[in-house]
């Protein structure tokens, strides 16, 4: 018998466990790509696994008793719990090694617009005393700074484009902002038209860091879009990265123009593959639920070969979308965040998450940074022999403090990380301080700085975005995303124009006001910060089981609805062609 479940207003949901299992997944994971979110996803498979498992059990012992009158023993209650919940965890996270060509080609390009995003971040740090030589500290200060000024509102922007253009048509009018700003940058002929370009790009990187977590994660399957935030997180550090490399060869009067082509040529090859990128379904079903298009593109993306295969994927598109406060209408996302936003304020717990997660903000760019990553060669300057060597040697562990901080995030609480990595930069600005006076070497100056990039990125990198979609309900997660985005782009900007001036008055205190930022930082996470709830299998379990308190599910058979139809369907053939051949006889 084919399972079901029947809700509190006497509907039907005639969905296999697994398809069940994917629904709850759809509902509970927010439709956003977002670096770290791996842990949440897979302890929802479990949880649900745990959840049907149990189900499972309940419904065989309740048919043992009508047969025999007697209950199933506690060893073979939990047999059969175990056995089904593993069944139905192999199935729910098939879909995080089930990866089609399309969704992957997505996920290249939407990962070289993060990599713009992150070269664009670091190619700047090299080159100030080569391009136009003899421009004035403020100028330049103006023109770094200017990316971090375009940034926001490419951020507000983003969302109003991607629900009047589609996710789709907005990411390509995103690559052509990067195209613009990146010609004029490389043809520049003066420091104005550097910090106009600079404006652009930032614009354009703004829009992206709104944009591209939410494509990708209404292109991915809810087990997914953890991995796929971390590889454009990774894209980002690597653009830095390659940023460094580059200023090698080209950081010279002579070649720096060479150096910002790269933006436009990467805009330019990202234009070029366009056609093979898809459209959003999320986006396609919200205008129209009856859209083919949608359906073919879901085809497309999770490899499906049946009609109701799709069908069942785009239900739980739909009432995810629904649940998500999307009320059936894309189109009114902008608005809803609007509402959104207010009811956050309004709720008391939810109203302390949202300040929690700006307070971060605050201390994630107001910590300093941003401050190595845009000038950390002229700091080096009269520390180090080769200036330029160090920058990328930063930029090399700031790659590898991203893998390492993947591999913590799946071991230790968030508010942990943001203890000791709060903490490990105010020791790291300390020492830096003192190398800079002269009570240590300069190479322990370096060591510090690399140090310092080390704990950012396990705690105060990630952290910040990671427990927005943690924390809060999936319906908010998009509004809080907003704000925290706004207010970083400020943050960044302040860091990015002031740190110029503390390089040049404040001289070797100039990491003094960013330890001042970490210690405060330090203090609220010890103090107010609340450890991420809902993230174990155990909670998660537990949400599932009050969410769900109303429905009753009836032929919960996990190992039957495990068996593939078309094996049934040649058993019960071959069974039906034994019979006839013993009739016949």
């Amino acid at each position: 018998a084919k399972s079901y479940s029947v809700n509190a207003d006497g509907t039907a949901s005639y969905l296999s466990p697994v398809e069940m299992g994917r629904h709850e997944l759809y509902d509970m994971v927010p439709f956003a790509a977002v670096f770290g979110m791996q842990k949440k996803e897979r302890s929802l498979s479990q949880a649900f696994a745990s959840f049907a498992g149990d189900l499972d059990a309940m419904e065989a012992d309740q048919l043992e008793f009508k047969k025999s009158r007697t209950h199933l023993s506690d060893a073979e209650l939990e047999k059969r719990r175990s056995h089904a919940s593993l069944l139905l965890l192999d199935e729910l996270e098939f879909d995080a090694v089930m990866v089609t060509s399309p969704l992957i080609i997505a996920v290249v390009m939407a990962s070289m617009v993060q990599f713009m995003v992150g070269y664009n971040t670091g190619v700047m740090n090299a080159p100030a005393s080569v391009v136009f030589p003899g421009h004035s500290t403020g100028s330049w200060a103006i023109a770094v700074a200017a990316f971090a000024v375009g940034g926001p509102f490419g951020a507000m922007m983003a969302g109003k484009l991607a629900d009047s253009r589609g996710r789709r048509g907005a990411l390509l009018i995103d690559t052509w902002i990067f195209l613009l700003g990146g010609l004029l940058q490389t043809l520049a002929i003066d420091m104005y038209s550097i910090i106009i370009a600079r404006f652009i790009i930032g614009f354009g990187s703004g829009f992206a860091s709104v944009l591209v977590p939410i494509y990708l994660g209404e292109l991915a399957p809810p087990n997914l879009r953890g991995m796929f935030g971390t590889l454009t997180q990774f894209a980002m550090v690597i653009g830095i990265l390659v940023s460094d490399f580059f200023a090698f060869p080209f950081a010279t009067e002579e070649k720096w123009r060479y150096l910002f082509s790269i933006t436009p040529i990467t805009a330019a090859l990202l234009l070029l593959f366009s056609p093979f990128l898809l459209e959003s379904p999320r986006w396609l079903l919200g205008r129209d639920r009856s859209s083919r298009k949608a359906r073919y593109i879901i085809k497309l993306l999770r490899g499906l070969r049946y009609d109701h295969e799709v069908e069942t994927e785009v239900s739980h598109f739909v009432s995810a979308s629904q649940n998500q406060h999307c009320d059936g209408s894309c189109e009114n996302d902008t608005v809803n965040s609007g509402v959104a936003f207010t009811e956050m304020l309004m709720t008391p717990k939810v109203r302390t998450l949202l300040i929690s997660c700006l307070i971060l903000q605050m201390g994630q760019q107001l910590c300093g940074i941003n401050a190595v990553f845009y000038y950390s060669t002229s700091f080096f300057e009269g520390v180090i022999d080769n200036p330029l060597l160090g920058t990328t040697i930063v930029g090399a562990v700031n790659v590898v403090a991203t893998y390492v901080a993947l591999l913590l995030m799946d071991s230790c609480g968030r508010r942990t990380l943001i203890l000791w990595s709060s903490g490990g930069m105010f020791m790291c600005c300390v020492v830096i301080v003192l190398s800079l006076l002269g009570y240590f070497q300069n190479i322990v100056a370096l060591l510090a700085v690399n140090v310092y990039v080390s704990f950012f990125e396990i705690g105060l990198g990630p952290i910040p975005w990671l427990i927005v979609a943690e924390m809060f309900d999936a319906k908010y997660v998009t509004t809080a995303m907003a704000a925290c985005s706004q207010l970083n782009w400020v943050c960044n900007f302040v860091v990015g124009f002031v740190f110029p001036y503390l390089n040049e008055y404040l001289g070797p205190y100039s990491f003094v006001p960013f330890a001042i930022v970490l210690a405060l930082t330090f203090i609220f996470a010890a103090l107010k910060l609340p450890e991420t709830q809902g993230t174990t299998p155990e909670e998660l379990m537990d949400q599932l089981v009050r969410k769900n308190s109303s429905v009753v599910y009836h032929n919960m058979n996990i190992e039957d609805a495990h068996n593939n139809p078309i094996d049934l369907e040649w058993k019960l053939a071959m069974e039906q062609l034994k019979e006839e051949d013993e009739e016949s006889q």
